[in-house]
């Protein structure tokens, strides 16, 4: 063995050591390995920049800066609620098939997140009969595809830097296809076996929320129950503001007019049922100089708007932010979020614009509870807009109409112009540890290659076998005749 291919077996021996006995970070791990490959001169500089814009990886950061979009479309959400419906037999062929199918084109991540929400929501069986399949689920339907799970997109990076054509986008379907069906049977018969559990229920900090009934909505005229407004979940219509008439408690009979403020009170993780609802309008979500996403903040004690209105202290102008929803402590709150002063202590969810954090003041006035504590669903216009553009790009490439990566490109920029995602929010949640392991893990690929080891091993393995000594573990050699196909085993 010669020196470089010893220093690469001592580099993956330690590689594989600090993994397996340590609590370093892999991505640490790895950049060490592939950093000692790069500084003894086990691979050049130019094989690394060109393992760190892999084609297959480029794919792969493509595919989850995309999935950041697709998790706030509203229609993967609006399906999940109709999944858990019937006996405890179809709702799981109905989950774990739905969950199959969409892991296969999107992430697994954003599918098990918005499935999840409703299956701890309802009421019917134990969350625990149904989340352990439908992770499960999501798991076997991402082989399916090149693009379902990350694992197939990293195979694929490494035979494109052999220099081959990349795998087919259907390529592991018939496999896949066969272990889905395997899976699934197995999960349905064995699902009496898991255990039902004690959910512990989640502490919910209830918000008050504001929607304003636009004109010529088709809301106008019909009462309440009509209008679906009962039936939110976990969000319940306390108030409707009328002028200065203010109408609490809401009879299910009441008639909508348009113009009313409508006041709601529930978990704000579920703001995004209310942008579901046609005719309903809230203002700090549809201001495209807003972001997406949403934070959570308490107004300080020296806060110098406390003891003011929003409208007074005009909110939007000194902080670039908009409230959605207001909290605070136990208390109620009636009437219109825009004329509420004020308290120390009260919690906010801010729709922010790019200049919110740049404020001198915001130390001053706010503790910030949680960074994107909340992501807002799109609306069905974009909503649908963007699922047309995911099937388009999976259908263009499947058929060979451009590759993956293009498609991909293309998906994030219209996505861009849409103001679905922020090039500041695509800049937040780069995937930089995933980059990093996949990008490190082909320069040790590299260094394995092309110092020989590979060969040596094998040829070493070879000589073994053809010489009839035992292997190891064995007290029998295998003997080969040249001039016969079987082996006979000694």
């Amino acid at each position: 063995m010669t020196l470089s291919q010893s220093a690469v077996a001592v580099i993956f021996i330690a590689v594989i050591a600090l993994l397996v006995f340590t609590r370093f970070r892999p991505s640490l791990v790895f950049a060490s390995g592939a950093a000692v490959c790069f500084l003894t001169g086990l691979v050049p500089a130019e094989s690394v920049l060109q393992k760190a814009v892999n084609p297959g990886l480029v794919t792969l950061v493509a595919l989850i800066l995309a999935s950041i979009g697709l998790e706030k479309a509203s229609w993967l959400r609006l399906v999940s609620d109709r999944l858990i419906n019937g006996s405890l037999t179809s709702s799981l062929v109905r989950l774990t098939g739905a969950t199959a199918l969409s892991s296969a084109f999107l992430n697994n991540t954003a599918v098990v997140a918005a499935l999840a929400s409703s299956v701890k929501k309802q009421r019917r069986y134990p969350a625990g009969k149904l989340l352990i399949p439908l992770s499960y689920a999501a798991i076997l339907g991402g082989t399916l595809t090149l693009i379902g799970t990350s694992t197939n997109l990293i195979v694929n990076s490494f035979v494109l830097d052999r220099g081959q054509s990349g795998l087919d986008f259907f390529v592991f379907l018939p496999v896949g296809l066969a272990v889905l069906v395997v899976g699934l049977v197995v999960l349905l018969l064995c699902n009496r076996l898991l255990p039902e559990g004690r959910g512990v229920q989640e502490a919910i900090t209830e918000y008050l929320l504001e929607a304003e009934v636009e004109e010529d909505s088709p809301l106008d005229g019909k009462t309440v129950e009509q209008n679906g407004l009962r039936q939110l979940e976990t969000l319940y219509l306390v108030e409707i503001v009328r002028g200065r008439r203010t109408i609490s408690p809401v009879a299910p009979t009441e008639i909508v007019k348009s113009g009313d403020k409508l006041i709601f009170s529930g978990d704000v993780r579920d703001i995004g049922r209310l942008q579901d609802i046609p005719g309903l309008h809230q203002f700090a979500l549809e201001d495209e100089r807003l972001e997406l996403d949403l934070i959570e903040v308490v107004l300080t004690p020296s806060s110098s708007i406390a003891g003011e209105t929003l409208k007074s202290c005009q909110f939007r102008t000194r902080f670039d932010a908009a409230v959605v929803a207001i909290h605070r402590g136990g208390d109620r709150l009636p009437g219109k979020l825009g004329e509420k002063r004020l308290q120390a202590g009260d919690a906010l969810l801010l729709a922010v614009g790019p200049d919110f954090k740049h404020h001198r003041n915001i130390d001053k006035n706010f503790y910030a509870v949680s960074d994107n504590a909340v992501q807002r669903q799109l609306s069905r216009r974009d909503s649908w807009l963007l699922g047309l553009g995911f099937i388009g790009m999976v259908a263009g490439a499947a058929m060979g109409y451009f590759s993956l990566l293009k498609g991909l490109v293309l998906l994030l920029g219209g996505m861009i112009a849409l103001g679905i995602v922020s090039t500041t929010e695509l800049q937040r949640r780069f995937p930089f540890q995933i980059w990093l392991i996949i990008a490190s893990a082909l320069v040790l690929a590299e260094a394995f290659s092309s110092s020989g080891l590979a060969t040596a091993l094998a040829e070493g393995l070879r000589g073994l076998v053809q010489r009839g000594r035992p292997l190891p573990g064995t007290d029998r050699g295998i003997l080969f005749d040249p001039g016969d196909d079987r082996v006979d085993d000694q």
